[in-house]
Order: structure tokens, then sequence, then C-alpha cells
């Protein structure tokens, strides 16, 4: 069966396909219609995933350079922690582990984004490198191809230091604040051009890497965008959160999926801007396909979980999900979300009230 073995593109002599936002790639999916899906071969039969509950520590824009590098002197700091206390094979860290959050401006956001690749993910490869271990972060970022537009991308990065792909944020959920918008351009708010640049595949990107087939995403409560990715072959989620999350959701879709689900969240964090010293911090897991918890933070401070993700053993037993499509897939079909994709591929907001002001009155929904 495919799904057991190495049967990647370059093993059945094909070029491989660019990843998620990094060139132009297929529109065909790569999704298979007999339960199996594509894969690359293994390194290792089982491997450590690391997970860093740390602070997030925003700063004024005035002293954004400042403020950077401090926060990337951490991020560094962090990883040699890691390695001193375990040997993991993928260290994976939060959202916004470079700046934190905090109710900045475009102009104000543009100023302190980073390129990727960049002087900043030089600086976390070279870590890689020494240690020899997969790095997973997000962190806002620029993209001379998307001039003005702020994105928040999750890169991951091999044990080369080789930013292997680039994970857009798939949506942000629009009318859920009552006086501000979130204005990071994800794939929904421009998905006709970002279909156009990279091909229909990568709207879902699943990256088929040695340690298994890897998700990320830092939405939560959308259960559909997940099967999505387990239909094309997910093996592994990787979940971040900034400010709180539901244990339930990452526990069932892992269960739902049967996958491993990891759930990165932030620390307590003091001297945070203007904000509490914990904004909704801890709960940072691991959670297994049946959707038990197997590692998680004890407390709510800064903190390295551990946990073991035996993906050969996965592998051999597992298809995609059973799901029986034709009961409802007209129901999913006439579905109409409340606001339109693309409303970023038509005007910017400048802050996070323009955005408020930008989308009211846009809602299809009565």
């Amino acid at each position: 069966m495919a799904a057991l073995g190495a049967v990647g593109p370059a093993l059945l002599g094909t070029s491989a396909p660019a990843q998620a936002a990094m060139g132009k790639g297929p529109d065909a999916l790569n999704e298979r219609t007999d339960g199996t899906y594509d894969t690359v071969e293994l390194a290792k039969p089982a491997w450590t995933l690391g997970l860093v509950q740390s602070r997030v520590h925003s700063f004024d824009a005035r002293e954004w350079k400042a403020g950077t590098k401090r926060n990337l002197a951490h991020m560094l700091e962090l990883i040699d922690k890691a390695h001193y206390h375990a040997k993991p094979d993928l260290l994976q860290f939060h959202e916004f582990p470079l700046t934190g959050w905090r109710k900045w401006t475009r102009d104000e956001i543009l100023k302190f984004a980073i390129t990727i690749p960049g002087a900043e993910t030089e600086a976390i490869a070279q870590k890689a490198r020494q240690y020899g271990t997969w790095i997973v972060f997000g962190a806002y970022a620029t993209d001379p191809d998307w001039p003005g537009h702020v994105l928040s991308i999750t890169t991951i990065m091999n044990d080369k230091g080789e930013i292997v792909d680039k994970h857009w944020k798939a949506r942000n959920l629009k009318g859920a604040f009552p006086d501000f918008e979130l204005f990071t351009t994800t794939t929904y708010d421009v998905l006709d051009r970002y279909v156009e640049m990279y091909g229909r595949d990568a709207v879902v990107p699943v990256t088929r890497t040695p340690l298994g087939n890897l998700c990320t995403s830092s939405t939560q409560r959308e259960p559909e965008l997940f099967r999505a990715m387990a239909f094309k072959g997910a093996e592994v989620f990787l979940r971040t959160a900034s400010g709180g999350f539901s244990e339930m959701d990452v526990a069932a879709c892992a269960m739902y999926n049967g996958v491993y689900s990891s759930i990165v969240n932030n620390s307590i964090s003091p001297d945070n801007g203007p904000y509490f010293d914990d904004p909704g911090s801890g709960g940072t897991a691991l959670y297994d396909p049946t959707g038990k918890a197997i590692a998680e933070a004890q407390s709510k401070e800064e903190t390295l979980v551990l946990g073991r993700v035996p993906i050969a053993e996965l592998r051999a037993r597992k298809r995609q999900p059973v799901v029986h499509m034709d009961l409802f897939r007209d129901v999913y079909d006439t579905y109409q979300n409340a606001y339109p994709p693309n409303l970023w591929s038509e005007y910017l907001p400048t802050s996070l009230e323009d955005a408020a002001r930008y989308i009211r009155g846009k809602s299809r929904w009565k």
C-alpha cells in the first residue's frame, strides 16, 4: 500500500512539487482516492518532539530594533537550553517568539517583520545545524512578492538549517472582536491570487519530510481545515496558540483524524507591554491519535515539553479518515461563509481599527 513506505515524487521518478508559498506548485491536489497518501522515506521509526512553552514579549514600535534583537537572543538561548536537557529531533515554538503581540499598525509591523530567509532565520539555522535539529516557529513576515502585506508565517527548517517550507496562516476569524479586526494577510484574504502564485495544492499544505507528513496551523476551532489536511496525508499537526486555546479542539482533531497533534502556547510573560503577566498562558501538550495527552506542561512557566512520535508505527496502520461525504457533500457545497475571500486583495487596512471599519457591512449573513 502506498502509505506504508517511501513513495514520494522523487522516488516515483517525477520532479517534486514546490512547497507551500515557495514557488509555483501544482493545481492538481496531492490527494488520493484509495485511502492512501503520498510520503517520503522516513529517517527513523520514532523521534522526539520538543515543545517550547515560552514567553511573549512585545515592545514599543519605536524600539523595534532592540525588541527584536532581545527576543531573538532569548529564542536562541531557549534552543540551547532545550538541547542541554534533551535531544529533540524537532523543536517547535509558538506563533510569535520574535515579537509577541501588540496593537501595532501596519506601518509599524512592516518595520520589524522578518524576511524568510533573512538575518533572523539564518541565526536560527545556525542552531539547527549546531544541534542537528529541525526547528518550527511562527513570525510576522514580509515578502517582496506581496508588497505592503503583513504575513503570519510558520517556517519549517530542517536539521541542516534549510527552509523546507513556509506555511501562511489559513484564515483569521472575522467579526469576532467588538472594535478591531486582525489585518495580517491570510490565504483566505487573497485566495485567488495565492492560487495563481503557488497553485491550488498549496492552499492546504502538507509538508512531506523524513520525520513524516507535517502540517502547521495557528488556527483554532475549524476542524474542517484539519480534516482536509488529513485527507491529503497529514500525520503530525504542529499547532500553535497565542493567549489560549481549547484543549478539546486539539484532542478531538487528533482523535478524529488519527494523527499526533501538538499545541504550543505562550508561558507567563512578565514585562509584556500593556498586558498582564498571564495572557492566557500554559497548556502546551502533545496528543496521540486517540486524543490522549501523552506529554504536557506541568506549569504556566517557561518550560520544555518532550513527547515521542512513533511515526513508522503510525504509518503502518494509517489511512485517510473515513468520512461518508456523499451524505452531506451538498450541505457543504451550499454553505456560504459570512465574509467572502479576497477582501485583502481589494484594500490593505492600516490598523486594527481600520480593518474593523473596512469589513463593516461586508458580511453576507443577515
